[in-house]
């Protein structure tokens, strides 16, 4: 079948909003989808049943809500709370800028939303160009970034928004104390400008409540971080920078709409692509080249929501499976100068995801009249033309233009894919054992610490390297994690100093 009558046959149209998915670049034909009957049976059944209320996430034993809450939200008075709360904050002016102190899911999405719709150079924006509050993220626990929000931040002029589903996310409390702290040190009161985003009566809402703190608003336990983007995680932030997420919530709905069917459904398709792409092993890695700057931050979004949901050891029967997708990528045009050239030329271990926005948001003639956006636009069809005479496999998203409404399809597309996708292999989507595997080996880690800052204690002058410091606290098997504690601690003040010897770090105590 030539390209013209493929692209006719596998390529899945909105006619209303205008969104459009071409599959035709991947390597299947009609009798490899007839054969995948029986899952997309399976698959439909899965999706129902969550919408339905039923328990998808067994492991934690929850519901699973993201579909069906997002299609209620706009009516409830929890959307009402947000709304009029960020409407009174923007009005009073006393706030000039939003920190969002969260990790993962609690800032991903909120992070994607501003880049992608109020752009990347909106904090630079004078107020009267600015239809809300300027934003900042602390979304991890490096000092150096919370320093450099130090050197810009106005404590008086500044909300903050700390989120944690659970209320006791290790990086999230970590921020939240630095940012207590510094505020004291200054004569603030941070419980005037702090809001607390998490669920009810978790150990950040009482805290909140017992300090007074502005406002609490409450998660849903049913929607995970990753998939909270629709939920008021993602509305609070957007609320407050004067995005309509209202509009956000229209695109989602509908997309889901379009998806709950078996037939023409672009979710269906996309995760049986991925499903015989990578041979029902995740055996392709994903490429997600967004053909438009404001889109940089999709692929960082989608590895957690694909690579956090489908990265599971084991399935749902206790059976060692190792699933997973890795994805990556950057932006259209760019990439071209990046890693396309190994798309290209190298390995043909992967899949491309373009997506093109049509609409150019400035006319700009460069020669002859062809414009800034025709030659992206010739470009993205260059190189999907040029990886297809390769061989190599193609999926093409084409959007009308790039509103909150077109972002909220986008989301909820891979959102319901991945779902999809989950039935496929058997797999719990919803919950994340390996995200808890290295928090409890970050506790042991700091438990060592403990141990051994107090074999130094009294041991003044003692010198020697990481498995003398070992042998020292009583753990000698610890050596290589002892010797890292000692370097983090001879650069940062501590109780050692360090000195090479031509072979290893030689450790003091001072």
């Amino acid at each position: 079948m030539d390209w013209v009558k493929r692209s006719g046959e596998y390529t899945l149209t909105d006619g209303k909003s205008g969104f459009s998915i071409n599959f035709a670049g991947m390597n299947f034909n009609g009798d490899d989808i007839a054969k995948m009957a029986p899952d997309f049976d399976k698959a439909m059944k899965g999706i129902a049943d969550i919408e339905a209320g039923k328990i998808k996430n067994p492991d934690e034993q929850r519901k699973v809500t993201h579909f069906t809450d997002r299609m209620a939200y706009p009516a409830s008075p929890a959307f009402s709370a947000v709304e009029t709360f960020a409407a009174k904050i923007i009005a009073d002016g006393k706030f000039d800028a939003v920190v969002v102190n969260g990790i993962g899911g609690s800032a991903l999405g909120p992070q994607l939303m501003q880049f992608a719709i109020n752009g990347p150079y909106w904090n630079e924006l004078p107020k009267s160009k600015r239809n809300g509050l300027k934003i900042y993220f602390l979304d991890n626990t490096d000092s150096s970034g919370f320093a450099d929000l130090l050197e810009v931040m106005e404590p008086e002029k500044t909300l903050h928004l700390v989120i944690s589903k659970s209320g006791g996310t290790q990086e999230t409390k970590n921020n939240m104390i630095a940012m207590e702290n510094f505020y004291a040190s200054c004569g603030l009161d941070f419980a005037k400008c702090a809001v607390a985003v998490t669920m009810l009566d978790s150990s950040l809402y009482q805290y909140a409540k017992a300090n007074n703190w502005l406002q609490i608003f409450e998660m849903a336990e049913s929607i995970g971080g990753r998939t909270s983007e629709t939920a008021i995680v993602g509305h609070l932030p957007a609320a407050l920078t004067g995005i309509d997420f209202g509009k956000f919530l229209a695109g989602a709905c509908d997309m889901d709409l379009w998806t709950r069917s078996k037939e023409n459904n672009p979710a269906l398709f996309l995760a049986a692509m991925w499903y015989l792409a990578g041979n029902g092993k995740g055996d392709r890695n994903m490429v997600i080249v967004p053909y438009s700057d404001r889109l940089v931050l999709l692929s960082r979004y989608l590895q957690q929501l694909v690579m956090e949901s489908l990265g599971k050891e084991l399935d749902l029967d206790g059976k060692v499976v190792n699933q997973g997708l890795n994805v990556f990528g950057n932006k259209g045009g760019t990439d071209a100068h990046a890693f396309i050239q190994q798309l290209n030329d190298g390995r043909d271990d992967f899949f491309a995801t373009f997506i093109e926005v049509l609409h150019d948001a400035k006319k700009l003639e460069i020669n002859d009249g062809i414009t800034m956006g025709d030659y992206l636009h010739g470009f993205f069809e260059g190189l999907s033309a040029a990886l297809r005479s390769k061989g190599r496999q193609t999926i093409t998203i084409r959007i009308p233009q790039l509103t909150v409404y077109e972002l909220g399809q986008i989301i909820a597309l891979y959102e319901r894919a991945v779902a999809i996708y989950a039935e496929f292999i058997n797999i719990n989507a919803f919950h994340q054992p390996g995200v808890q595997a290295y928090k409890l080996a970050a506790k042991d880690l700091l438990a060592l610490r403990g141990k051994v800052l107090a074999a130094l204690e009294n041991k003044k002058g003692f010198a020697g390297d990481g498995q003398a410091f070992a042998d020292l606290a009583g753990v000698p098997e610890r050596a290589v994690e002892v010797a890292s504690l000692l370097d983090k601690a001879a650069l940062n003040g501590g109780a050692v100093s360090r000195e090479f010897n031509g072979k290893n770090w030689i450790y003091t105590i001072k």
